[in-house]
């Protein structure tokens, strides 16, 4: 499984690692083998809402080559929704097996179309920016709809990551890698979505 991890200027650097250091146990932990990354940005660095520069691999690659596409939230994703050259990157991604965002990275899923007929979740102070773009908005941490998995407000990554844990790599790998993580908060089939 290949996951594009999609960075941009004025994310929130917890809703990307959150799910990137969960996420990537799955191969250094030893659960997936196959699992690869490579954090992917229209530029060559990107910098956080508080000055973080981070090194990007690839530049505008083609989403179409990767099974998962993650996409992290933060006030950057409101000069996003206007930026049609990024959304047009986006939209190479249609075809992932999975799409799942986290905080506001949800409002861009809305714009390049992503969440048309389906139910999502965005940080509770984005609900009603959220409404436009799918069918309904549910008020829960984590809503899947499909191969679009939603999560709430910046700590969610956590969860959504060792979710997506579980989703991959069954509740064996995820009590191991949450145990690793010293992060007892997250229970076994507590987010029965679908």
């Amino acid at each position: 499984m290949k996951v594009a991890f999609i960075l941009f200027d004025k994310m929130t650097t917890l809703d990307f690692i959150g799910f990137y250091d969960s996420v990537t146990r799955l191969k250094t932990m030893g659960f997936n083998e196959d699992l690869s990354w490579n954090l992917c940005g229209t530029k060559d660095e990107i910098s956080d809402d508080r000055g973080i520069t981070f090194k990007i691999k690839e530049v505008s690659p083609d989403l179409s080559q990767y099974d998962l596409l993650y996409v992290p939230g933060g006030f950057g994703t409101r000069q996003l929704l206007h930026d049609s050259e990024f959304i047009e990157w986006l939209k190479t991604g249609r075809n992932a097996n999975y799409k799942v965002s986290v905080c506001t990275g949800s409002l861009l899923f809305g714009v390049a179309g992503f969440l048309n007929g389906k139910k999502a979740t965005t940080h509770p102070a984005a609900y009603d920016l959220l409404r436009p773009y799918c069918l309904e908005v549910i008020e829960n941490r984590i809503v899947k709809d499909g191969n679009i998995i939603t999560g709430g407000g910046v700590a969610t990554a956590i969860d959504l990551g060792l979710y997506i844990c579980e989703l991959l790599g069954g509740a064996d790998a995820v009590l191991s890698i949450q145990k690793q993580m010293d992060y007892p908060y997250y229970k076994v089939g507590q987010y029965n979505l679908d």
